[in-house]
């Protein structure tokens, strides 16, 4: 349908009717239940920050995608592509008083001048999830467990998503064990993570400007052929701290019934410098999407804002392609979700106090309403009331008055229950 208007939302950011209010809600909402039930805490921040902490602190290619400007005094600022250098920011200013660890969550709206893909927008919200001050594995099966429940109370199950997890300090014990020098890691890690989104040419450049000769380049490409714990052992000769780490992680997870919900897969590695640990992405089983949400261990990232070194683990849950895959998952007749609102009209001007009265006992008892502005026919006010999928509906006319009563309609199955005005 053409527009009627010659202004449009900027190229990648999203207008939000109410119809699209309706499913971004229940997706906050998941996210909220979930944060509050495992015993988060919520904060937030400005959407604008200093452009120098994102800079420093982002990394790779997420520094060529920040909407960034100068205000009118000169300073340089940023719209925030992620909240991690905020939380850290706000973290280390208060370090002193705090009580770690700290459980903190926030649903931040985010900004990247990306190019665009299903799944992908220059705006989003995201859920972070963030544990800081706890070195125990049990943080990141905390985070684990905290986004399952969020996706299980939208309604997804382990048959529907799998989270593929890994550890950026057991890819540097393969990376070390290959003789590749500990300086050059995180080049590896930015190349393996590139890994699919570029060709192995590409990628094989990127690491020659590391220093890494070809027959060792040849040798990080097959560590993505690893399949399993096992054949990480195999390849290592040795158990390391590392590998032991994940083995405990995934205990944790068994204890927490979340063992269907996860996959080892050494090909994750995460995009973002701060990574230390265990990294995790979580995708539709079919395959269909991007990564639902991402995340893992931080071990330096207050200590190099000028904050005393504390660990961290953290998750970001974007809300664009969650949608994606719960409109395709919910079928046209069951997207078509009744909306739990009665609506109120009324035939002629004599009855409009009357509706109003209706309305005002009907939200006073906590229900919600909608009521009708002006009198309407009542073919006008139940079409308008069926078309908004509201459950119920009152419609007022002079005998109704006289009588003394009103007639609730259920407009799902069409069955009337008549009540008394009063």
């Amino acid at each position: 349908m053409a527009s009627n208007t010659k202004y449009q939302a900027p190229r990648g950011m999203r207008d939000f009717y109410p119809e699209d209010m309706t499913r971004r809600n229940a997706i906050f909402d998941a996210w909220k239940e979930a944060a509050h039930r495992f015993g988060f805490s919520q904060y937030d921040a400005s959407v604008v920050e200093s452009l120098d902490l994102l800079k420093r602190k982002a990394g790779e290619e997420i520094v060529n995608q920040i909407y960034d400007f100068e205000d009118k005094s000169g300073r340089k600022l940023a719209l925030r592509p992620e909240m991690t250098p905020t939380l850290a920011r706000m973290v280390a200013s208060k370090q002193n008083s705090l009580t770690f660890p700290l459980k903190w969550f926030a649903m931040a709206q985010c900004f990247r001048y990306e190019r665009m893909t299903r799944g992908r927008k220059r705006e989003h919200y995201q859920w972070n999830l963030d544990i800081i001050g706890e070195e125990s594995i049990s943080a990141e099966a905390e985070v684990i467990a905290a986004s399952v429940h969020a996706l299980e109370l939208m309604g997804l199950s382990s048959k529907d998503f799998k989270i593929h997890f890994s550890s950026r300090a057991l890819l540097s014990d393969l990376l070390s064990k290959l003789g590749i020098d500990a300086t050059h890691h995180q080049a590896a890690f930015l190349a393996l993570d590139k890994r699919g989104k570029i060709d192995d040419k590409a990628i094989t450049e990127l690491l020659t400007k590391e220093g890494v000769d070809s027959a060792t380049i040849e040798q990080v490409f097959s560590l993505l052929e690893i399949s399993s714990l096992d054949d990480v052992q195999k390849a290592l000769g040795e158990t390391t701290d590392a590998l032991v780490n994940i083995q405990s992680f995934m205990s944790l997870l068994d204890t927490y019934g979340l063992k269907d919900a996860v996959v080892f897969d050494i090909s994750v590695v995460r995009g973002l410098a701060y990574y230390t640990g265990i990294v995790f992405e979580a995708f539709d089983t079919a395959g269909k999407f991007r990564a639902i949400f991402g995340g893992g261990r931080y071990d330096n990232l207050l200590g190099d804002i000028g904050g005393k070194p504390a660990t961290g683990v953290g998750l970001g849950f974007g809300d664009v392609v969650i949608d994606e895959v719960l409109s395709e998952k919910t079928s046209d007749e069951e997207s078509e979700n009744t909306i739990d609102v009665t609506s109120v009209g009324f035939m002629q001007e004599e009855q409009r106090n009357t509706a109003m009265s209706v309305a005002s006992l009907l939200r006073a008892k906590g229900n919600n309403v909608d009521l009708s502005l002006k009198p309407e026919k009542a073919k006008n006010f139940f079409g308008k009331a069926n078309k908004c999928n509201y459950s119920k509906a009152v419609y007022i006319g002079p005998d109704d008055k006289e009588k003394g009563v009103v007639r609730i309609k259920d407009l799902a199955t069409r069955r009337e229950e008549e009540m008394p005005l009063s």
